[in-house]
């Protein structure tokens, strides 16, 4: 019973990636034809030559990836470092800290979306480079919102660390920078690559972000919200937005399979605190 459940799910799960992958390969003729086959007879890869060769599908490409990357980076070592402040100090409103990370996940993106824009505006006239149609509103953006869950979510990796051997290392004459970057990151290194994970998908698949904050730089748009310029006003690009969708989907597949060891045993983790 289980494992039929299982298979179900499977099933349900792929089955959209499965349709969007054959709808790329498939010709204009077939995807717009009322016959709807599961297959396709004359595969061609004509769709993924046209997205390809569009002039900008690579700046959008490195868009995507340079905010992405940054955002795992930035909050890999912001949460690290915010999760050892929570877990081995104690201060004061310590816990109301930690009660707003988790009332900053229950806000929805969508009542935060125009607030954000007029920070962001105004932050660009002190900053220029993390103002309106920059990527660097995106990354600050990103980053506000992915810091929260990866700070909760460190916090019990960090406390499972045994303090004993911080001070083991601290009695042989470590420093604490030494004690921090040498000893409790190595051992955390799981719980980081689960929370990377989570603020990798978030950055690349984001749209509204990207179309509210990038409007007039063209050059600055990332992959989701350039997809479209597939939907024209008479007729749907359904075969170049399917090329482009998978297109946007292997880079995501490629990190996760990275880091795919590492993620089972932080989650793992996660789940044993």
């Amino acid at each position: 019973m289980a494992n039929a459940v299982a298979v179900t799910a499977a099933v349900v799960t792929l089955f959209p990636i499965y349709w969007m992958v054959l709808s790329a390969l498939k010709p204009a003729g077939e995807i717009h034809s009322l016959q709807v086959r599961p297959w396709t007879l004359a595969p061609t890869l004509e769709h993924f030559r046209r997205v390809l060769g569009g002039e900008d599908f690579g700046r959008y490409l490195l868009n995507s990836l340079i905010v992405a990357l940054s955002v795992v980076a930035l909050s890999a070592v912001v949460a690290f470092l915010a999760a050892v402040a929570v877990t081995r100090f104690r201060f004061r409103f310590r816990t109301s800290v930690l009660i707003m990370f988790l009332v900053a996940q229950m806000v929805p993106v969508e009542a935060l979306t125009i607030p954000l824009f007029f920070l962001i505006r105004d932050v660009g006239q002190v900053a220029p480079w993390a103002g309106l149609n920059t990527l660097g509103s995106l990354v600050l953006v990103h980053l506000a919102f992915s810091l929260p869950f990866a700070i909760w979510m460190m916090r019990g990796f960090v406390a499972a660390v045994p303090e004993a051997i911080e001070e083991a290392a601290m009695i042989d004459g470590a420093s604490r920078p030494t004690i921090l970057w040498r000893i409790l990151f190595p051992l955390v290194a799981p719980g980081l690559v689960a929370t990377s994970v989570f603020s990798f998908i978030t950055a690349w698949n984001d749209f509204i972000f990207a179309r509210t904050f990038i409007i007039s730089a063209a050059q600055n748009q990332t992959l989701p919200a350039a997809l479209l310029v597939f939907f024209k006003p008479d007729e749907n690009d359904w075969g170049g937005i399917m090329a482009a969708s998978t297109l946007m989907t292997l880079p995501v597949l490629v990190f996760f399979i990275a880091v795919q060891r590492r993620l089972v045993t932080g989650l793992g983790g996660a789940v044993k605190d």
